[in-house]
């Protein structure tokens, strides 16, 4: 697990019903590197929030995440 995958995981599992369920999937494009969250159907309203405000205030910390690398991190939230 890397640092960002962990600190998604510490941000994301308090806020679900199900914390076991949370599941990341990592993948890289030319530009990204992408971390693709999937967690249980029931907890997904939780993770997005009212209007988003919760999905874009944990993009916001991830975003700030330097990799050390030329790649932007991006997080997207799967709707199983």
């Amino acid at each position: 697990m890397t640092d960002v995958e962990g600190l998604i995981m510490a941000l994301v599992q308090p806020l679900v019903r199900h914390p076991e369920a949370v599941k990341i999937t990592q993948s890289e494009s030319d530009r990204f590197i992408e971390f693709n969250l999937h967690v249980a159907k029931d907890d997904i309203g939780r993770i997005i929030g009212k209007q988003g405000h919760v999905a874009q205030s944990i993009r916001t910390i991830v975003y700030g995440v330097k990799t050390g690398l030329k790649k932007r991190v991006r997080l997207n939230i799967v709707d199983a």
